[in-house]
């Protein structure tokens, strides 16, 4: 099958801004690491206190999660509210679903004052159910909305071919073009007096009476505080955070559909979840189907999901054309509630804001009020939310037993994993986890026909690295990691590449053709 590419759409219409690496050591009063929207949000809201900011970035900015994003900007986070009732009681709860709203007011009263033409959108937002046990699920999350004043109706039916059991809208919700959104943002950042670095990776950080960062190309910055805006804290030495969250990714196309569009946001709770909106591309009426999430380095063929979304597109709304595929990745937490504040407890000049559950969108901008509040010594009413030290034994322990003994049966799993693929099985575009001088590896054969070796010993913990055939990637089924086909760090929490494996250093003598059935039909004569 012919591999395409994933890229997402929100990238292709934008033209951001280009900046150097960092070159030389230097000082700054508040450094940021991570240059997707919660990094940008957070520098932009302390540039407006007057702060200077230093934002690193290890790629480009917005080539993350922010990049690949639906854009939804809501407080509908799928089934939520009841769960957290129980689990937080009705006031924090509640407090969770204001923090949502005022981001979106926060967020809407920016791009009206400033005039951001990113299709700022106001829709309902819907989740439904297919099965009868999801019926019952969304006549809990309503009570739960009428015990929060949360405004939202039931209904049976939804405006497109779908049978469903139950149907529950949150009113006045929004989506929107988020990197030309942000791309504002980024302007103002540097109009303020902000310094952005990109291909300047945080490798290491040093706390004494100042905080020193060591980037990956030898140069240091030394600040008062510092804000990890990345998945996992690069910084991760205290606070433990691999093993209290957990990686999963999940697909999108865009297409055109054939079928007449209604207006809304959709989610399904049922599994195969799958997440509908519109929005427009060059003029043209798109709609954004999502899914097939799974936790990263586990489930089918990942070139799989994109073929699956497409069949369910086609079935229910016709497909005029497909523009675009992609792919993310996103972390979610013991409790369900992101993590924002101080790394560990009582350190007042390093934070963190990272398992937004993917819905980004409003938390971000929630990590952004809320480290500007604790930088400025200012009082906020959500800080005890979302604070990162907060531990609810009941889900909190069962998730991180669960979470932890899925890790050590996957840790044990790879290393007694029987393999009978080996080089010479590979054909041009094709990776898989191979046999190789009698031990397990990762290869993949670029179109040129190199082959390109790796031992799949994730660097982090030592898990075993699993082939992404939709993303031609190596993908931990631990901690979420992510390496390139040849190894290189694309995602945390681990630092150092994969390391790489030469059919010269082997015992063995394979012959790689590029054709391995005719290598097997000369064999055959022989």
């Amino acid at each position: 099958m012919h591999w395409t590419k994933p890229e997402p759409m929100w990238r292709e219409d934008t033209k951001l801004p280009t900046f150097e690496p960092l070159k030389q050591s230097t000082s700054t009063p508040i450094t940021i690491v991570g240059g997707g929207i919660t990094g940008i949000t957070t520098a932009y809201m302390l540039a407006k206190e007057g702060k200077k900011v230093t934002l690193l970035e290890a790629d480009e900015l917005l080539n993350g999660t922010t990049g690949h994003t639906t854009a939804k900007v809501t407080a509908q986070h799928g089934l939520i509210y009841h769960e957290l009732i129980q689990h937080f009681g009705e006031e924090g709860a509640a407090l969770y679903y204001q923090a949502q709203e005022d981001a979106i007011a926060l967020m809407e009263k920016h791009i009206n004052d400033h005039s951001i033409k990113c299709d700022w959108t106001r829709e309902d937002a819907y989740i439904f159910a297919t099965t009868e046990k999801g019926a019952k699920k969304i006549e809990r999350e309503q009570k739960a909305y009428e015990r929060l004043d949360i405004a939202g109706e039931h209904f049976e039916e939804l405006p497109f071919d779908t049978d469903t059991t139950g149907v529950l809208r949150m009113r006045n919700q929004a989506h929107f073009h988020p990197l030309h959104y942000l791309s504002h943002l980024v302007d103002e950042i540097v109009s303020m007096g902000g310094m952005i670095y990109e291909h300047t990776k945080a490798v290491g950080v040093n706390e004494g009476e100042n905080i020193e960062i060591e980037t990956g190309n030898g140069c240091t910055v030394t600040s008062d505080y510092l804000i990890s805006c990345s998945h996992f804290p690069f910084n991760d030495k205290k606070g433990m955070y691999f093993s209290r969250m957990y990686a999963e990714r999940s697909y999108v196309i865009a297409i055109e559909p054939e079928n007449k569009w209604e207006n809304g946001m959709y989610l399904s709770i049922d599994d195969p979840k799958r997440s509908i909106r519109s929005a427009t591309f060059e003029d043209k009426n798109v709609l954004l189907i999502g899914g097939e999430s799974h936790r990263t380095g586990e489930g089918a063929d990942m070139s799989s999901h994109y073929k699956t979304l497409e069949e369910y597109a086609a079935r229910t709304f016709g497909i005029k054309n497909k523009l675009f595929q992609w792919s993310t990745q996103d972390l979610t937490t013991l409790d369900k509630v992101p993590y924002i504040g101080p790394i560990t407890t009582n350190n007042e000049r390093v934070f963190l804001a990272t398992g937004f559950r993917k819905w980004g969108m409003t938390n971000s901008t929630v990590a952004g009020q809320l480290l500007t509040d604790y930088i400025m010594n200012r009082e906020s009413e959500y800080h005890s939310v979302f604070t990162p030290s907060r531990f609810k034994s009941d889900p909190s322990l069962k998730r991180f037993l669960s979470n932890n003994l899925n890790v050590a049966a996957h840790l044990v799993e790879g290393k007694v994993e029987l393999v009978d693929k080996e080089p010479k099985d590979l054909k041009k575009g094709e990776g898989a986890v191979i046999q190789f001088d009698g031990k397990r590896a990762g290869a993949f054969k670029d179109d040129e026909g190199e082959l390109h070796l790796l031992d799949t010993t994730c660097t982090h913990l030592g898990c075993e690295v699993e082939w992404n055939s939709g993303e031609h990637t190596w993908d931990c089924p631990c901690h979420g990691s992510r390496f390139s086909y040849d190894g290189a760090v694309m995602e945390g929490p681990a630092k150092r590449p994969l390391e790489k494996l030469s059919l010269e250093d082997t015992k063995e003598t394979y012959i790689i053709p590029d054709d391995p059935e005719a290598f097997e039909e000369s064999t055959d004569h022989h």
